[in-house]
């Protein structure tokens, strides 16, 4: 069962996330580079690789546990969004696309969930 992940519309959607969260930590004082910038930039690179990593796996069960990291790291990107605007590093207004991007994101990976899920009942 092989899946071409750049077909996916979760797939699309992280990715223009991710080029969305490394944009906007740009603008994180520098003294971040090596903290809250890189783990929001891991977290966004992660929810993109973890799909085309499960959509490379031949059974649904493997693919639906990668699915569920991507998830995992889609939830925790959203946190360290909260966090640097309540850091005072970033403002609300400049976290609003990713954050858009990210709520687009968890919904369409619920929605694949429940296709692979259904794929393997």
């Amino acid at each position: 069962m092989s899946r071409d992940p750049r077909k996916l519309e979760a797939y699309g959607r992280a990715h223009a996330l991710t080029v969305a969260v490394y944009r906007v930590t740009d603008r994180l004082p520098k003294v971040e580079q090596f903290g809250l910038q890189s783990q929001l930039r891991r977290a966004a690179v992660s929810i993109v690789a973890n799909i085309a990593e499960g959509a490379a796996r031949p059974h649904a069960p493997d693919y639906a546990r990668f699915l569920a990291i991507a998830l995992g790291s889609a939830v925790e990107l959203r946190c360290l969004l909260d966090l640097v605007v309540d850091l005072s590093m970033l403002t609300a207004e400049e976290t609003a696309e990713c954050r858009e991007r990210s709520d687009h994101v968890v919904r369409t990976l619920h929605k694949l969930q429940q296709a692979v899920r259904a794929f393997r009942s």
